[in-house]
């Protein structure tokens, strides 16, 4: 596996995807990613990147701080009584922050997947973290606060040191001129401080020579008087050493008690790095985890497949989708060369070698692919003087091993089969190989320029042609996957380009075969038909999105039309209602006069309470005509429901009880009370027939100058609208509710579904403001909940 993994170039992606880790330690991770055993830890694994992807896309998103290697440290601490060195311990405080820092991650995880249950091992104390940071300073070095006793000799070492370069400044002052170095001062030689004298004068300065400058004339010299001192400051800084040493030892000594914690979260945030890495070149690549087809019954469904490498090119990859049946083993891909042919080959086998080491790779949504077993690869040369063996002879060495060795879980990939010997020899060895892997193998793909092989795919129904489309006119590659269809080599072509005589291939094509050029021949020309249908079905798919768009535009037209017109009948109905309610008014105050100006005044004084009450109702009744014969003719006579001699009426000008004494053709004689009026049959019903007339839209259709037969309306206490686009319910919703209104229901169950709640949010579009409606509201637990919503009538 391990060379078919190398001749794919496995590791350069993976060292491109490890360089989105944070950490050198995070890099190596991914970079040691291999195939996993079994497809239940891949999933989870490729689960894990997913989750990681979607956390980095959110808003909130998720930074990791860079991880300080610990691997030093860790084998240190694993040696009793060995102390850490600071920076190692200083690694330790971060990778400890870190950790901390990671853990507050835990509540945006599934509690089930791979990163929570690697947050659930990362350890940190505030206390360790904290004791770390007090014992160093910036530059790394230990701190005077690590300890009062550092402190202490760190004063003195300071009072020490002052002295003596103080006392030493005197002393080369003064020198004579002829020994003193100009502009000198004091400096440091072998760790004792000295003065800087000409050579000729180290007899008159005394003590001990520790350097010489590059020309020898200057000499670095320690005076007798500042021996004394300077073994005083030794001994200083060799007590510093000591403390800094105990301090080193004693902080080791406890994080060493946390070793196994310190460990263990040092590998959870590795791990963790290497889980973002992956995921951020998921996201990168807009990439879907691919699901696993264990068993051989299932077919391969690629979607979208780019090469990993190329993907991550500026100039990008042209993506492939790819189907095999579960019956087709082999499939044998054709073409010119550098048409893309072994890139193909290398990509499907790293979409297989990088799902299943937990790398989502350049895939689109609804790809499922095989759990490997095994892999191989021949792909390249690989001659080898040193073992006798020609190009052709390493192909037959691979060849004989994967014939002895692959099963039914394993895939080959196998570049230019066939070649680099006899071509009808090398073609026959291959097409019986290839015939062989079809029943032994789970996947043998198979790039070939040799012309018998390319029938192959018509010859066995496990195998299945494929070429790279190659653009004919312009000499160039598309790279477009052409499945069922073997590809042409171009080979005459692509070397007339390139400056080959024209006369020399001339020469080549008669020497073709006439088999050849038959086949060739027959290539070019379903090339040509295969390009005249995609040109036609181009132009089929124009058209159809034009037709939908007019169509659409038309629904649109057709809504807007439809609500102007409820809208106008509306208005209408609510203008009548008025014109209605006015005259009601003006009625019912006549009356109320009449009956209070008969209860109390005499026989001339009601004569003439009745003559202005009947001039008060005719006026009112003039008034009332005009406004709704300016809004449109009322129903015909037909329509209303009939009324005779004697009948209790209901006239629609008032809500007082009336008799209907006398028809007189069009007209009726009613009395009101003490009041005898002359009214139109048609503004007269029966007094039982109150719910006959509604006040709704329905009503708003019959008043709004229409003479068509009113629609036929289904009396229904609920209405469903499951399963209908935002734009139908319109025209579903708004019958029921006329239908409920002249039905006179109390209330009207509208079923919607929970869904996304675009159909609901429509309802409650159409419902408020309809005078009709009392209220609407959500159905309880027992009435479907938020998927129905209950309308209550006036």
């Amino acid at each position: 596996m391990d060379h078919a993994l190398r001749v794919i170039e496995f590791d350069r992606v993976l060292a491109a995807i490890g360089e989105r880790a944070v950490s050198e330690p995070g890099r190596a991770a991914v970079r040691a990613l291999r195939p996993l055993p079994d497809a239940t830890l891949a999933g989870r694994a490729l689960a894990a990147v997913d989750e990681l992807r979607e956390l980095l896309e959110s808003g909130d998103g998720w930074v990791l701080d860079p991880i300080a290697p610990l691997d030093g440290a860790l084998r240190r601490l694993a040696i009793e009584d060995a102390p850490l060195e600071a920076p190692q311990l200083r690694a330790c405080g971060q990778v400890m922050a870190v950790a901390r820092a990671a853990r507050r991650l835990e509540p945006r995880l599934d509690p089930d997947g791979l990163p929570a249950e690697q947050v659930r091992r990362l350890w940190g104390e505030v206390a360790f973290e904290k004791l770390i940071s007090r014992t160093f300073d910036a530059t790394g070095a230990v701190a005077d606060a690590a300890s009062p006793e550092l402190r202490r000799i760190r004063r003195a070492l300071g009072t020490r040191r002052g002295r003596l370069v103080d006392e030493l400044t005197r002393y080369a002052r003064s020198l004579p001129e002829r020994v003193r170095v100009p502009d000198a001062s004091v400096t440091v030689r072998n760790g004792r401080y000295c003065i800087p004298v000409r050579r000729e004068g180290k007899g008159v300065a005394g003590g001990l020579v520790h350097d010489a400058s590059a020309s020898r004339q200057t000499l670095f010299v320690e005076p007798s008087r500042a021996i004394e001192a300077m073994n005083e400051i030794r001994e200083l800084e060799l007590r510093e050493a000591r403390e800094v040493e105990r301090i080193l030892r004693d902080l080791s000594s406890a994080l060493r008690a946390r070793a196994p914690e310190l460990a263990a979260s040092y590998a959870a945030l590795v791990e963790l790095d290497a889980l973002r890495a992956r995921a951020l070149f998921a996201s990168e690549m807009d990439a879907t985890p691919p699901a696993f087809v264990e068993a051989v019954s299932e077919g391969i469904h690629i979607r979208g497949a780019r090469h990993p490498l190329l993907a991550l090119d500026a100039g990008g990859a042209v993506p492939f989708d790819l189907d095999l049946s579960a019956g087709e083993r082999v499939l044998l891909v054709s073409g010119p060369n550098a048409g893309g042919k072994t890139v193909l080959l290398k990509t499907l086998g790293l979409l297989s070698a990088l799902s299943q080491s937990g790398v989502v790779p350049p895939l689109g949504a609804g790809s499922r692919i095989p759990f490997f077993r095994r892999f191989f690869a021949v792909i390249g040369d690989e001659q080898s003087i040193d073992a006798s063996l020609s190009t052709f002879g390493a192909q037959a060495r691979n060849l004989a091993e994967i014939l002895h060795e692959a099963g039914d879980r394993d895939i080959i990939l196998f570049d230019e089969i066939g070649s680099a010997t006899d071509p009808a020899e090398g073609g026959a060895l291959a097409s019986a190989s290839l015939g062989r892997l079809a029943g032994q193998a789970r996947l043998t793909v198979a790039t070939t320029h040799l012309g018998d092989l390319k029938r192959l795919g018509d010859e066995k129904a496990a195998a299945v042609n494929a070429s790279l489309e190659f653009d004919g006119t312009r000499l160039e590659p598309t790279y477009r996957l052409v499945r069922d269809r073997p590809g042409r080599s171009y080979a005459l072509v692509i070397a007339a380009r390139l400056g080959v005589p024209e006369d020399v291939l001339a020469a080549a094509r008669d020497r073709l075969g006439p088999e050849h050029v038959s086949l060739d021949t027959l290539v070019a020309r379903l090339e040509a038909e295969r390009d005249e249908v995609e040109d036609l079905r181009a132009e089929l798919e124009r058209r159809a999105g034009e037709t939908v768009e007019r169509e659409r535009e038309l629904a649109v037209r057709e809504t807007a039309l439809v609500d102007s017109e409820r809208a106008a009948a509306r208005q209408r109905e609510a203008e009548r209602q008025a014109a209605l309610r006015e005259a009601r008014e003006r009625v019912e105050a006549a009356i109320s006069r009449l009956e209070s100006e008969f209860a109390a005044g005499d026989e001339a004084g009601r004569r003439e309470a009745k003559r202005a009450a009947r001039g008060e109702v005719e006026r009112a009744l003039r008034a009332s005509s005009r406004a709704l014969r300016s809004l449109g003719q009322p129903a015909s006579p037909s329509e209303e429901a009939t009324v005779r001699a004697g009948d209790a009426v209901r006239w629609n000008a008032s809500d007082r009880p009336a008799r209907l004494v006398e028809v007189r053709e069009d007209r009726g004689v009613i009395e009101v009370g003490a009041l005898r009026l002359t009214v139109p049959l048609r503004d007269l019903t029966p007094h039982s027939a109150r719910a006959a007339r509604s006040s709704g839209p329905s009503g708003a259709r019959e008043s709004g100058g229409s003479t068509a037969r009113r629609p036929e309306l289904r009396v229904a206490t609920e209405v469903d609208l499951r399963g209908l686009r935002v734009e139908e319910v319109d025209g579903a919703l708004n019958p029921a509710v006329d239908a409920a209104v002249v039905g006179d229901l109390p209330w009207l169950r509208i079923i919607h579904g929970k869904g996304t709640g675009a159909l609901r949010k429509r309802v409650g579009q159409l419902l408020v403001g309809d005078p009709r409606i009392r209220r609407f509201r959500a159905g309880e637990s027992n009435e479907g909940g938020t998927g129905v919503t209950v309308v209550e009538f006036e």
